[in-house]
């Protein structure tokens, strides 16, 4: 399981890089799908609570503080994007996700800490987590 999930992760960061190759070549519709705004704001939205989601399934397997904190910070996290993508314009609804993305990273953290994730999770979720803060970046800054 640890293979796929890494697979699986590094594979979840390759649209924010396509994305951000896009916009960065001025690429605003891709044909037959849409505006290309709008799908990188989906599926960063997506993405992001999917993130917060997998903290309701570990607190299942906390016996300590943390089962009853992960499910709270899931729940506030996902309201909050969604939050975001219903009132927010482009530029600070990826602002937002960027910052909830560095946030549960912190979160992983302290998780890593108390010893109840893997070393090779954390990295894993810091590499991608990486990619994916740095696509949003250069998303924003090419649209200013």
């Amino acid at each position: 399981m640890n293979k796929l999930y890494t697979y699986l992760a590094y594979a979840g960061s390759i649209p924010f890089i396509i994305f951000a190759g896009l916009l960065t070549n001025g690429i605003d519709t891709i044909p037959l799908i849409g505006s290309t705004r709008t799908i990188l704001s989906v599926y960063s939205v997506v993405i992001a609570s999917f993130m917060a989601g997998s903290y309701w399934g570990q607190h299942l397997h906390f016996g300590s503080k943390w089962s009853w904190y992960l499910p709270i910070i899931s729940n506030i996290t996902a309201l909050f994007l969604w939050m975001g993508f219903i009132l927010l314009p482009f530029k600070l609804l990826l602002i937002t996700i960027e910052l909830s993305f560095i946030l549960m990273l912190l979160v992983d953290q302290k998780l890593y800490f108390a010893g109840l994730n893997s070393r090779k999770y954390f990295q894993t979720r810091s590499v991608v987590t990486g990619i994916v803060v740095i696509s949003l970046l250069l998303s924003i800054t090419v649209n200013g």
